[in-house]
């Protein structure tokens, strides 16, 4: 597998362009962040990257094929699991049905193996957990379902420290297991860089602002350029 990327991707919203001919790579078995305040494109990359956006112009390239014109459902079913910031799970659904959703069949022991705090929430309606339990709900998602290519807005949005350290190692283990993860985060989190340097996994760094990648490196890289 050879990963996701944008090429001269750029995306409008009406007038307004948001991403100008961004060209950026997410390799498999590596976990790539896309940095950048709100407003700086990083989440109109990753919904482009998903299909939830079309692009103006440029392409969405899956394992070296063009996927531009696949809609989301299709992206979807060639194994891309997208986790939006905001309404990632079905509210009106319990917590039990929503995992069905990603595993049929109620097998839902490496979800509840990662996130245990679930297990007594099942019966429960998704729409009445916290903003840190729904994020736990979603990506179990990625979780049960295999997915090669897992793109993540914000994962650790809500989420007590401990159980964002522990999403972190989740989130690197998929790269071990082969997955390519893409992740949008406001800044490269500290916890992040141990957690795959643990697990042996490569972190790329692209830097969104104003609609455009301004600097893309490894970690230690980027952070020897930030200091």
């Amino acid at each position: 597998m050879k990963g996701i990327e944008l090429r001269d991707a750029r995306v409008r919203h009406g007038p307004l362009e948001a991403l100008h001919g961004v060209c950026l790579a997410a390799p498999a078995a590596a976990l790539t962040v896309l940095v950048g305040r709100n407003g700086s494109g990083r989440t109109t990359a990753l919904r482009a990257l998903a299909g939830t956006l079309p692009l103006t112009s440029g392409a969405v390239l899956l394992d070296g094929r063009d996927i531009t014109r696949r809609p989301a459902h299709e992206r979807a079913a060639r194994g891309l699991c997208f986790i939006p910031d905001r309404q990632a799970v079905f509210p009106s659904l319990t917590v039990a049905e929503n995992l069905e959703r990603a595993r049929p069949g109620g097998d839902f022991g490496r979800a509840l193996s990662a996130y245990p705090e679930l297990g007594p929430l099942l019966p429960r309606r998704a729409g009445t957990l916290s903003g840190g339990e729904q994020r736990m709900l979603a990506l179990s998602r990625a979780l049960l379902s295999g997915a090669p290519v897992v793109l993540v807005d914000e994962p650790t949005q809500g989420m007590a420290p401990s159980v964002t350290a522990r999403t972190y190692a989740l989130l690197a283990d998929l790269c071990t297991r082969g997955a390519c993860v893409v992740v949008a985060e406001q800044r490269l989190p500290p916890a992040l860089r141990e957690r795959a340097r643990r697990a042996a996994v490569t972190v790329v760094v692209h830097e969104v602002r104003r609609g455009a990648v301004v600097f893309s490196a490894e970690a230690a890289e980027f952070r020897t350029a930030r200091e």
